[in-house]
């Protein structure tokens, strides 16, 4: 009874480690925290910069960052230096790197506010060789619109790139969130239907996640497959 008792402990032991092997989680992320503000990643290894002219420099964060120690280190990144109305569709925004080696089903999460003379719509663009972006394959062609209005939060963005070929297990992995026209025209829309669009606007980012499941090791798997065996084992010898 006792070697049954300490086989089926063994084997749940496998079998919890081998859930917990593909449970998602953060591999690389940004909140932007601390006394002045840091562009560095708070979890995990990557970089942060900008695209183009668009220039950068830290205000108040997203009130869903609850990570920061106090209100006053609770920040979040503001872009400014857009182009002007009618020019440079796309070339302006932030840029994010990182690896995704060991990891798979990759998506990216953020937090986004746009002033009342921002562009109303961003375009998240993503890499698999931190030099070419596209959109392509991604949902609504990666277009995402400032639904909510001016100088306020937008609900959570979230990328889902798990069909997306060499996204997952990617040394060279990079994403862009850039300023551009509105669908159909050569203008930027405003994000406030009361202002007029002007290059001073911002666009202020916060909490950028990329997240992936943990890739299992050959072993582990085979690990895992022999605990849930002899956990099923011990349950039919129970039963007998």
């Amino acid at each position: 009874m006792e070697n049954r008792n300490v086989w089926s402990a063994i084997a749940s032991l496998m079998v919890a480690s081998a859930l917990e092997a593909q449970a998602g989680v953060v591999v690389t992320g940004w909140s932007f925290n601390g006394p002045q503000g840091t562009s560095s990643p708070w979890v995990g290894v990557g970089t942060a910069s900008t695209v183009g002219s668009a220039t950068a420099n830290f205000a108040a964060g997203s009130p869903a960052d609850t990570s920061a120690p106090s209100s006053s280190e609770n920040k979040g990144w503001n872009i400014a230096g857009f182009a002007s109305q009618g020019t440079a569709s796309g070339e302006r925004g932030v840029q994010f790197a990182c690896s995704t080696l060991g990891y798979d089903s990759i998506a990216v999460t953020w937090q986004e506010r746009h002033s009342n003379s921002a562009s109303r719509f961003v375009l998240f663009q993503y890499s698999i060789d931190g030099k070419s972006f596209t959109s392509e394959g991604l949902t609504n062609g990666g277009l995402f619109e400032a639904s909510l209005g001016g100088d306020v939060w937008q609900a959570e963005r979230r990328v889902d790139l798990k069909g997306i070929a060499q996204v997952a297990g990617n040394a060279s992995f990079a994403l862009r969130i850039v300023s551009v026209f509105a669908p159909d025209s050569g203008q930027y829309l405003p994000s406030s239907p009361s202002a007029t669009y002007g290059p001073s606007g911002t666009i202020r980012f916060d909490l950028v996640q990329v997240e992936g499941m943990p890739v299992p090791a050959p072993a582990a798997t085979a690990l895992g497959a022999v605990g849930a065996m002899i956990a099923a084992s011990s349950a039919r010898r129970r039963e007998q």
